[in-house]
């Protein structure tokens, strides 16, 4: 059995003859990770989901699907699935919700039933599974989404913007939720334009910008380049802590705004030096901190055109001039 739960190469989607919505993507995902898709509308994520459940047709998709190929239905039965834009009967219950879709997984009523209560637990909305879904809050709805999706027991979990709408202490039970599933060993992929929520929970991300895929990779490795060590002084003369710094020799470059110095490095004891010349200077050494991109970071840099700073538009390529905008993300 292969390690990926989606191996993919060469996915893309033209609609009619000019909208290209995805261009040649390459992605893989392991088994038993969370893994983060993230951009800006407009960037092709819904359609990339829709690809995988078949629910729209590629114009070109090499790759597999929990060791099947891309498009074939029967690895469905073993994918949880939560679209973005999902509407469950308002006269169930959620208990009822539940167990329908499980009907339509074809799973066994007595397992099925067993496996409400089970989901209904583990999604926190025990005392809620025999009220009517009219009377859930945007937050409750999610919650019994997700537990539908985990209905026939998937090994892949499918979430397209399971945080949309809900308040932060949903947000914070659903990071939970999706935690536990990776400890039960299942694979979740996780489609999200909130930066923060994936930053906190994924093990990997990639990000789509306008149909391509721009990078791919832990926090760790997307951000290594850029990562430094800030030292903050206090009460010291500029002058003095220039010449200390100069004294440094074989140590990465620093550079000094104000009372704070940067060095361009990973490792701490790169930034030993630093400190022993500003202390021997008579500088008070305020704090030594770690400081790499966040993903919001991550994320700007890649919508945004380098020759221009500006933000690209839907459809948009980088270093195509014509098709940028003046700020905000791409819609």
């Amino acid at each position: 059995m292969t390690s990926a739960a989606i191996d993919l190469s060469h996915v893309s989607k033209t609609y009619g003859r000019k909208v290209r919505a995805l261009r040649d993507i390459a992605m893989h995902v392991a088994r038993g990770e969370i893994f983060g898709l993230l951009g800006p509308n407009g960037a092709g994520k819904s359609t990339l989901v829709k690809i995988l459940m078949t629910v729209i047709r590629p114009s070109r998709a090499d790759g597999t699907m929990l060791g099947g190929r891309i498009g074939d239905k029967s690895v469905l039965r073993r994918v949880g699935y939560l679209p973005e834009h999902h509407r469950f009967p308002e006269y169930l219950t959620g208990r009822q919700v539940i167990e329908f879709y499980g009907a339509m997984a074809e799973v066994p009523r007595r397992e099925r039933r067993r496996r409400s209560v089970e989901l209904l637990e583990l999604v926190g909305m025990k005392e809620w599974g025999d009220t009517k879904v009219k009377g859930y809050s945007k937050g409750m709805r999610q919650r019994v989404g997700i537990a539908q999706a985990l209905v026939n027991d998937p090994e892949l979990v499918v979430l397209d913007e399971p945080t949309d709408g809900v308040d932060p202490v949903g947000r914070r039970d659903i990071r939970a939720i999706l935690s536990r599933l990776r400890e039960q060993g299942r694979t979740v992929f996780l489609n999200s334009h909130l930066l923060s929520e994936l930053e906190m929970v994924c093990d990997r991300v990639a990000i789509l910008v306008q149909g391509v895929v721009s990078s791919q990779g832990t926090i760790d490795e997307l951000t290594r380049e850029q990562q430094k060590y800030v030292i903050e002084v206090e009460g010291a003369d500029p002058a003095i802590v220039d010449r200390a710094m100069q004294r440094v020799g074989g140590a990465p470059p620093a550079r000094r705004e104000g009372d704070t110095i940067t060095v361009s490095t990973t490792r701490p004891e790169d930034v030993q030096p630093y400190i022993d010349a500003l202390r021997e200077a008579g500088s008070v050494i305020r704090a030594v901190r770690p400081v790499r991109p966040s993903l919001e970071d991550l994320f700007m840099q890649a919508v945004t055109d380098p020759t221009t700073g500006r933000t690209l538009a839907p459809g948009a390529a980088k270093g195509d001039v014509s098709e940028v905008v003046r700020g905000g993300a791409a819609g």
